[in-house]
């Protein structure tokens, strides 16, 4: 009896004791955009040897070389370039000034700002507290273990992991009745090579990327189209007010709105660029960017043999929305690649909270439950929390509050009197439920809104608060002030209701 339980103690110290594969690396993430570089920095500071697979010749992905601080940059360049900045000023001066919009002024400032941040990226991965294994190569996946790595030249290498990450982002979606070609009908990421300004422009899709270069070639003088399949741009991601505010400023720019269509048929007739529409209009322009819809990169990638689903464009499916586990355990992911809400913002913090679930770090949890969204259009849209259409849709009583940049001293000097921040309260309790900016800098100023909607503050917060002035940021109050009399007059006839229902005092 005793030889029999020394027997099974020494079989389960056996098995105890059998050591981990070992693997080249602790993980191998695949794609270096905003989610890749973050989730790398974030496992290699806690001392996981990691390696950085990415194909393109410098970290980013499309937010540092082909979206997000690619496009921002050119719309300050086409703000500067155009005078548009200078006309915001010119009431009651002499202003002449305009300068010269060719592409290489145009294109300078946006591929200054596009180096200094592939810089940075490769120097975070450099860093000798990351100390990241930067390989330039496209990645594919053998087994949910092994990841082969083939560089430019047809060289190959398999390396083996304990985990991978995907964060390979998304690209323009290309139909095939669209004649993309690279002089004159572009995508979101080719546009960036065009060479040289032109008379018009035809814009399919009203979304973020649409309407951002619909704004920005229009305000360089453009003649600009903008076409969608909605009603209105920007049509499910805005609050209504805002968005219908957001068309009549466009339209006022000049920017002339096709809304309720979409492309039949696209040919080249020399130069240019003929388009009918579904609704039997015929577009003529020098130029055409297609700007309707992403899909995801995963192409070649190896995930369906994996077992890992990709939906009909492309993103992988059945990511757990905490923790960023793939349907296989090992295999996380991150970004673009996943879908919604896909924002630079996000895939940072998707790709650190994969890696603090993957190698148990307990300081980050989860993504945080209030995100915003920034908007680069002319005027600029920022917003966090609910809009006026959620609200009725829940069934939750509110109260709006609102206030134009134009009544406060610093919309006066900056010349944008048309912005406006709007705050929506729950009426019952008073506190923030929804926060949306139109105007100079509403991607900056929004984050006051998020502040309070993060600590789940009231109206109190903005009433009781002593704002700088004059800024932007004072208009909050004013705001706030519009709401607490719509609250107070409710307040007041719920209590003159209560005391009707109470009756005549007992005496």
């Amino acid at each position: 009896m005793a030889e029999a339980k020394i027997s099974a103690s020494k079989e389960l110290e056996a098995k105890a004791t059998v050591a981990e594969p070992k693997y080249d690396y602790d993980l191998i993430i695949v794609g270096g955009g905003p989610g890749g570089e973050k989730a790398a920095a974030q496992a290699a500071y806690f001392k996981h040897k990691v390696a950085l697979i990415e194909e393109h010749t410098a970290m980013g992905g499309a937010c540092i070389n082909w979206g997000t601080l690619a496009s921002k940059t050119l719309r300050e360049s086409a703000l500067f370039l155009s005078g548009f900045r200078t006309r915001q000023l010119g009431e009651g001066m002499d202003v002449s000034f305009k300068a010269d919009v060719n592409l290489s002024n145009f294109m300078h400032r946006q591929k200054m700002v596009q180096s200094r941040m592939q810089e940075r990226a490769h120097a975070n991965m450099d860093a000798p507290w990351h100390n990241v294994n930067r390989i330039h190569a496209r990645g594919t996946l053998a087994d949910k273990n092994t990841v082969i790595c083939k560089s430019a030249d047809g060289k190959e290498q398999r390396l083996t992991t304990k985990y991978i990450l995907i964060s390979t982002g998304s690209v323009p979606a290309r139909p095939p009745n669209i004649p993309f070609n690279d002089a004159n009908v572009f995508d979101s990421t080719t546009v960036l090579e065009m060479r040289q300004v032109p008379k018009s422009m035809i814009v399919v899709g009203g979304g973020v990327i649409g309407s951002e270069y619909a704004c920005l070639f229009n305000a360089l003088g453009v003649e600009t189209y903008l076409v969608h399949p909605k009603g209105r741009a920007l049509d499910s991601l805005l609050d209504a007010e805002i968005g219908e505010i957001f068309m009549k400023r466009m339209e006022d720019a000049g920017i002339k709105l096709l809304m309720n269509d979409s492309v039949e048929s696209c040919v080249l007739d020399g130069s240019k660029v003929k388009t009918k529409l579904k609704s039997g209009k015929e577009i003529v322009t020098e130029t055409m960017l297609y700007a309707l819809g992403r899909s995801g990169c995963t192409k070649g990638l190896g995930l369906e043999a994996l077992g890992i689903p990709v939906g009909k464009y492309g993103h992988i499916e059945k990511v757990d929305p905490i923790s960023y586990q793939t349907t296989v355990s090992n295999i996380y992911a991150a970004g673009d690649v996943i879908g919604a809400p896909a924002l630079a913002s996000t895939s940072m913090e998707q790709g650190r909270l994969a890696m603090c679930h993957a190698f148990n770090l307990k300081y980050k949890t989860r993504l945080a439950p209030i995100l915003p969204a920034g908007i680069y259009t002319i005027p600029e849209i920022s917003q966090v929390g609910l809009t006026e259409q959620d609200c009725r849709k829940a069934g939750i009583p509110y109260v709006v509050g609102k206030d134009v940049f134009g009544k406060h001293g610093r919309g006066q000097i900056i010349g944008d009197t048309e912005g406006m921040i709007k705050l929506i309260f729950n009426a019952l309790d008073g506190k923030l439920i929804g926060c949306h900016v139109i105007g100079e800098i509403a991607s900056e100023l929004v984050h006051i809104g998020m502040a309070c909607l993060q600590f789940e503050g009231d109206i109190e917060f903005f009433i009781s608060t002593c704002f700088n002035y004059p800024t932007l940021s004072d208009v909050y109050k004013y705001a706030a002030y519009d709401a607490l009399a719509k609250l107070n007059k409710i307040r007041d006839a719920a209590t003159a209701k209560a005391n009707e229902m109470a009756g005549p005092a007992i005496r």
